[in-house]
């Protein structure tokens, strides 16, 4: 029997070393005694792995997704999973498509064994908790306890001098332990639970941190321990806030519908009296449109006039060259009662002038004119509108093309292109395409600004912002009239 012995029991820079020896002299894997460190194997020992003569003009070869797997499995706790590993080395050699054949016993295994491991990586990440101490040398240092089920230690240590680097930090476990000067890592052999600090200072502070953003609106027990198993809860400083939060969870949730927002302040009513009352008095200058936008105040085609503060508006030149046309307005608009003033409205004024666009020029409104929300918590959450409320809406926004006559309309997002076309269109399709409306205006289409916003990644928005400033460059190039520093 060949020893194979190994640093430490996730070794992996070790066990492929000794793998690609025993692969080399054609060892079987049942010939093969894998031992960690000083541990004993059989009674009467064997001959060491690295005792054999290394064998050249072999060659092994493995698909590139076979490392990261085997140094998953390495830091799984089951004895077997070095000759496992061995094993599907050797079957590589042979069937080189082994890797994608998920019904294999080996593959099957080697995978679940990965998934566990790296399931327990994430919960250390997610669930170490730093105690502050005084250290021998009287600086701060911060020490914290985890119990793994798996050797994931020293795999795991990077997350953490990335994100503590400028700490002084241990991290004790009862398998192996990192400590981090702010310089250099070092393991050593796994310590106790007494080792660790049991409570600082600061721990006061995270519970009510934790007990302040805890949702009884959203509580799913199941869930919760889903994510967080009962069995992290001994080390968690917050753990013994969990049972009373939970049994007031459904007093807590009933006291938060209670004291839900009523709809906008009273002064934002007389605001928009106010403003109602000033259209009303407009000189007789202002014509139809000024008629058109008193008229459109006690809308009630639609249900959306029964909650939102007010109607908003087209707003800009009755003789723009461009007419823009966005979805809905939304809280901020919703308030002000202007188009385009909130967070979409910032994006859409930014990258307006980036395009070389003047939007003092243009005629910007909205498809609809009353804003659709439903209440969550203290804030109104935007709604799309249905396909109702936008026939209803259709009315107005034709009597505004009617008094401005635009050259050109640029729909913002699909709602707007539905208003325009008359049925809902894929806006994918119709995006970079030469258009024209039934009365023969020509019409681009684009996204709305607010998709922007809504975009997690910023490779993705960043990409996205500049596909919308080409369209926005594209309505420069065709109405020249709307470029800034050109004569209107």
């Amino acid at each position: 029997m060949l020893v194979a012995r190994l640093d430490h029991p996730a070794d992996f820079a070790g066990w492929r070393r000794r793998a690609r020896i025993l692969a080399q002299a054609g060892i079987a894997p049942g010939l093969v005694d894998w031992r960690v460190g000083d541990e004993d194997g059989e009674l009467f020992g064997g001959e060491s792995v690295d005792d054999l003569a290394p064998v050249s003009g072999i060659e092994l070869t493995v698909p590139r997704d076979f490392p990261e797997l085997a140094q998953a499995v390495i830091c799984h706790r089951d004895p077997e999973r070095f000759d496992l590993l061995y094993r599907l080395l050797l079957r590589l050699q042979r069937e080189p498509g082994l890797m994608h054949v998920m019904t294999d016993d080996d593959i099957h295994r080697a995978n679940a064994m990965a998934k566990a491991a790296r399931r327990d990586m994430h919960k250390m990440t997610a669930f170490v908790r730093f105690r502050e101490i005084v250290s021998a040398d009287g600086a701060e240092a911060f020490v914290a306890w985890f119990e793994p089920e798996h050797h994931i230690v020293e795999r795991v240590s990077r997350f953490f001098v990335e994100r503590f680097c400028a700490m002084r930090w241990s991290i004790l476990t009862p398998l192996r332990c990192l400590h981090w000067d702010g310089k250099t890592m070092h393991v050593t052999d796994g310590a106790s639970r007494a080792d660790a600090p049991s409570d600082d200072a600061m721990e006061a502070y995270w519970r009510t941190y934790y007990a302040n953003i805890f949702n009884p609106a959203r509580l799913k027990i199941k869930a919760m321990t889903a994510e967080m198993p009962r069995k992290y809860w001994r080390n968690l400083p917050e753990a013994d806030l969990i049972a009373p939060l939970i049994a007031g969870a459904g007093r807590r949730a009933e006291a938060m519908v209670a004291n839900l927002p009523t709809l906008p302040p009273e002064r934002h009513v007389r605001q928009a009296q106010r403003q109602r009352e000033e259209v009303a008095e407009a000189p007789a200058a202002s014509g139809s449109w000024a008629e058109a936008k008193a008229a459109a105040r006690d809308c009630t085609r639609c249900g959306l006039c029964q909650h939102a503060t007010q109607t908003v508006f087209g707003e800009g030149p009755l003789a723009a060259p461009v007419m823009f046309v966005g979805e809905q307005p939304g809280d901020q608009e919703d308030l002000a009662g202007k188009p385009f003033v909130g967070p979409a409205g910032r994006v859409f004024d930014r990258v307006m002038g980036e395009a070389g666009l003047d939007r003092s020029r243009a005629y910007v409104t909205n498809a609809v004119k009353h804003f659709k929300f439903e209440v969550r918590g203290k804030r109104r959450i935007h709604q799309k509108p249905n396909a109702g409320e936008i026939s209803a809406c259709r009315f107005w926004l034709g009597l505004e093309r009617d008094f401005v006559r635009p050259k050109l309309i640029v729909a913002l997002g699909a709602t707007a292109l539905h208003a325009l076309i008359g049925h809902s269109g894929s806006l994918a399709s119709m995006r970079e395409r030469d258009l024209t409306l039934d009365d023969g205006t020509a019409l681009v289409a684009t996204v709305h600004p607010s998709y922007l916003l809504r975009l997690p990644d910023e490779a993705a928005r960043l990409r996205e912002t500049e596909r919308f400033r080409a369209d926005l460059e594209r309505v420069g190039r065709l109405v020249p009239e709307m470029l800034a520093g050109m004569a209107a």
